[in-house]
């Protein structure tokens, strides 16, 4: 396969991924899918090979010729096609098929001797891919296995005697190592950016290396549909006891205080701080039963899931509570009544290794404390 037409398969197959990824809302609701899933990708990049220039230039220069002139292209289009298996969420399984492209040089010596020469490699490989979450998003990849590539050269000119073989091949298994970065573009989704390290026989024998710096997309297969939470309706305020009041009725503040729990998908976006319509309906509900009482103290505490890092969460929670209360302070509250707290991940209800448990654990709390004035 030519380059262009690599880069072609590569652009449809990213087409398709985010067209069929636009079906989904872009979220994190289910690790347990997402860390044994099987996925496909493409990658393209560039390649970049070792010849061994003193080795050509002894055999061409044996019998007391000179060297005129020796050029290489040791740089080249490349690419890779691959499916893999997610163990967990730390390993990976991987094969695919890999073409590391044709590497040429030319040489001259005195008496106008000439020979020109081109290697290509590609091949399958099997590797165990090692990843480590950095953030939600964002995650370290190092990889190790077995290459089976190969190895076409060929070579031509009227120097040809001095090469044992002007069209040979060989099919050798070597090792092969790669470092990168990932970064999900949601659950399904993500780029990648890899330098991976291919060892090789280029069918002369000689053993070097090809080096292929790529950029990939990684589509994860199956993913389920996102089931909706329903937020835990707030208990009704109890009704009102009218006890009869004495001949001379004396009214008193009585100091009373209210808890009121939002699921976090009812007040904001996935990952995001902002309240949305639906939120403020349900704040601006809670403030009209809050009619009539003197409100003394006003905290917003923010909870998460166990889903990504403690200091991410935390922060996230704290920016989720600092939403609440600005909106709050919009409707008329003194911002000096009003409290706000961060808990991230330390205070959950359910058991985080369920999805159902991690929906009740990402949450706010609202607890109001003031005095009403009653009939005794």
């Amino acid at each position: 396969m030519k380059p262009t037409k690599s880069l072609a398969t590569l652009t449809v197959l990213a087409g398709a991924m985010m067209a069929a990824q636009a079906v989904h809302a872009e979220d994190f609701i289910h690790p347990d899918w997402a860390n044994s899933a099987w996925y496909i990708g493409a990658a393209i990049g560039q390649s970049r090979a070792s010849i061994d220039d003193q080795r050509l230039v002894r055999s061409l220069t044996a019998n007391g010729a000179t060297m005129s002139s020796f050029t290489t292209d040791e740089r080249e289009a490349g690419y890779k096609l691959f499916v893999g298996k997610q163990l967990n969420q730390y390993f990976a399984v991987e094969g695919g098929y890999f073409d590391l492209g044709k590497f040429d040089f030319n040489a001259t010596t005195s008496g106008n001797g000439v020979l020109r020469g081109e290697a290509g490699f590609r091949g399958v490989n099997l590797d165990l891919v090692g990843q480590l979450p950095l953030t939600q998003r964002v995650s370290l990849l190092a990889r190790v296995g077995m290459n089976y590539a190969e190895a076409k050269t060929h070579f031509s000119g009227n120097r040809l005697a001095a090469v044992t073989n002007p069209n040979a091949s060989e099919r050798k298994l070597n090792a092969k190592v790669g470092l990168g970065l990932e970064y999900k573009l949601s659950e399904a989704l993500a780029v990648r950016g890899e330098v991976e390290r291919y060892r090789v026989n280029d069918a002369v024998s000689n053993r070097g290396e090809v080096d292929l710096l790529s950029l990939s997309l990684v589509y994860k297969l199956g993913r389920p549909a996102a089931a909706p939470v329903v937020a835990p309706a707030a208990e009704p305020m109890p009704a009102p006891v009218v006890e009869t009041p004495p001949p001379t009725p004396q009214p008193e503040p009585v100091a009373v205080s209210e808890k009121v729990t939002f699921a976090a998908e009812t007040l904001f976006d996935f990952d995001k701080s902002v309240v949305k319509q639906d939120g403020k309906a349900a704040l601006d509900d809670l403030l009209a039963r809050l009619q009539g009482m003197n409100t003394e103290v006003m905290i917003a505490i923010g909870h998460t899931d166990s889903v990504g890092s403690d200091a991410y969460n935390e922060k996230l929670s704290l920016r989720r509570a600092a939403a609440v209360k600005a909106y709050l302070v919009s409707k008329g509250l003194d911002p000096a009544r009003v409290y706000t707290e961060g808990k991230g991940e330390t205070q959950p209800l359910a058991d985080n290794a369920t999805a159902e448990g991690r929906a009740k654990n990402r949450r706010v709390t609202v607890e109001v404390v003031g005095t009403r004035t009653v009939t005794k």
